[in-house]
């Protein structure tokens, strides 16, 4: 059984996978963040606001991949409070004709009903393998 965070939780990561931003800005708060937790791959860092995560952050990010690409698979969530943890897959071919297959680990917290924080772990040495 899933809380309605993770519920949340997944529908975000569903949407995101369509590629459809502008939908997935809806799920975001205004307050938003996406940080991912690295140094050395495209977009590492903090974005903050809900529009530069999409704007700044997700859109450059996405045009690296094939339209509609990657495909994110949640394997499992478990949360407490207004913080929700996830283990996912993401699938796709990138733009360069690489095909890219990742795993990643996030801490999401979540306010007002929306995703609002995203702390994001990943492996970079894949990553720059492949991009």
């Amino acid at each position: 059984m899933t809380t309605h965070n993770e519920d949340l939780v997944r529908e975000f990561f569903a949407t995101l996978s369509t590629g459809d931003l502008e939908a997935l800005r809806e799920l975001i708060h205004p307050e938003g963040s996406w940080e991912a937790m690295a140094t050395s791959v495209p977009g590492a860092g903090l974005t903050s606001g809900g529009d530069a995560v999409i704007d700044d952050f997700l859109k450059p990010i996405r045009g690296m991949f094939e339209p509609g690409d990657p495909k994110i698979q949640v394997k499992r969530t478990f949360s407490g409070g207004d913080f929700v943890c996830a283990e996912t897959e993401a699938i796709g071919e990138l733009a360069n004709g690489n095909h890219y297959h990742n795993r990643y680990a996030w801490v999401v917290e979540i306010k007002d009903g929306k995703v609002c924080h995203l702390r994001e772990y990943m492996d970079t040495a894949y990553i720059m393998s492949v991009v």
